[in-house]
């Protein structure tokens, strides 16, 4: 059988290994940090409602500007933003690609904090920007000086900072973001993707964009919204920034039902994220009681937690599957990462792990 390694591929891409996480049918899935709670039904409804109007016309190209969208997302992020300097795309994902199609490429560099999320680097790949690893500070923290010294060692071309991180949850103080976007030369990207789990009262990135053009925070409706079928993923920048965007969007992206879809959800945005409060409180609840079980649970900002203290990971991650609980195994020595789901499925998954805690009788396979 012919592999893609078989093919005239790319140099820069053989031996590389796309993006995924195991997909497996079980009562519990918690591994890819989704929001596990319902669509309220009448969201869904008006969902539904909207994108049935959109059917009836997509005979005709959507709207290449998606104005409407811009609109929605200006009023739902604040901080005085206009639709000028918001742009949207089919997931954060494809938000981060433009980015780096338009500010990075060959012979430029793009620099993130190690671990962080995974994308980054495909990313990177794909667009023929060379990836630089820079390392954190103990227990996965970040601090000013730490980014701003590698900044200064590496001349990047284009700055990642996950605020919440991915896959480690934690959090990144608006004083380690201001230093980096001063200090950098190039672009800045801060993705809050996980933002709305923050604690209250936490301060967003958006509150640094005036006067920084080369500042960019990228937001995402798959986590808080429950939005992750949907790919929808957004950012706030200068409109400068924005109308180099332009230049390698692919002709009318967005399509219209995506577009109506979103403008439905962001309609209610108020029923959408009134899930949040009991998220974080899960989210809390297990930071705590795997504490109890005698496993280090890392500071976490998201909905998600990473837990260290786990002397086989891949054997704990095969024992939970076993029990219908599917978390995530991310490559890092002792640790594992487990979203934060609804209070039955948060129950299930501590239920299923008390059995292999450090201080149990029960060990694997027992």
């Amino acid at each position: 059988m012919t592999s893609f390694e078989d093919l005239p591929i790319r140099d820069d891409l053989r031996g590389r290994s796309p993006y995924g996480a195991p997909q497996k049918v079980v009562p519990v899935a918690l591994n890819v940090n989704e929001n596990t709670h319902p669509i309220p039904e009448d969201v869904a409804h008006d969902i539904v409602a909207r994108v049935a109007a959109a059917i009836l016309q997509l005979n005709r190209y959507p709207d290449r500007e998606f104005t409407e969208l811009r609109e929605a997302f200006a009023r739902y992020l604040g901080h005085g933003l206009t639709p000028e300097q918001i742009w949207a795309a089919n997931g954060s994902n494809e938000v981060l690609q433009h980015l780096l199609q338009a500010f990075g490429g060959p012979g430029r560099r793009a620099l993130g904090f190690s671990p962080t999320y995974s994308m980054y680097s495909l990313l990177a790949s794909g667009t023929g920007t060379e990836w630089v690893d820079a390392p954190r500070d103990a227990d996965y923290e970040l601090s000013a000086e730490t980014a701003v010294a590698a900044i200064e060692q590496h001349d990047p071309d284009v700055v990642f900072l996950c605020a919440p991180n991915n896959p480690t949850g934690t959090p990144v103080s608006l004083d380690t973001i201001r230093a980096v976007a001063d200090a950098a030369r190039g672009i800045v990207i801060v993705d809050e993707a996980y933002f709305e789990f923050a604690d209250p009262g936490t301060p967003s990135a958006l509150e640094l964009l005036e006067g920084r053009p080369r500042l960019v925070v990228s937001r995402t409706m798959s986590k808080a919204f429950a939005f992750a079928g949907a790919r929808v993923g957004y950012l706030a920048a200068d409109p400068a920034l924005i109308d180099a965007l332009r230049l390698v969007r692919l002709p009318y992206h967005l399509s219209a039902l995506t577009q109506a879809a979103a403008l439905a959800a962001l309609a209610h945005s108020g029923e959408m994220l009134a899930m949040v409060d009991e998220i974080r409180g899960q989210r809390d609840r297990i930071v705590r009681e795997l504490g109890r079980l005698g496993f280090r649970a890392y500071r976490s900002g998201s909905n998600f937690v990473l837990f260290g203290g786990v002397d086989e990971p891949a054997a704990l991650w095969q024992a939970l599957l076993e029990r219908g609980v599917l978390i995530r195994d991310i490559g890092l020595p002792g640790s594992l990462r487990v979203s934060a789901g609804t209070e039955a499925e948060t129950t299930a998954f501590l239920e299923a792990i008390a059995l292999f805690a450090p201080s149990a009788a029960n060990r694997i396979g027992a």
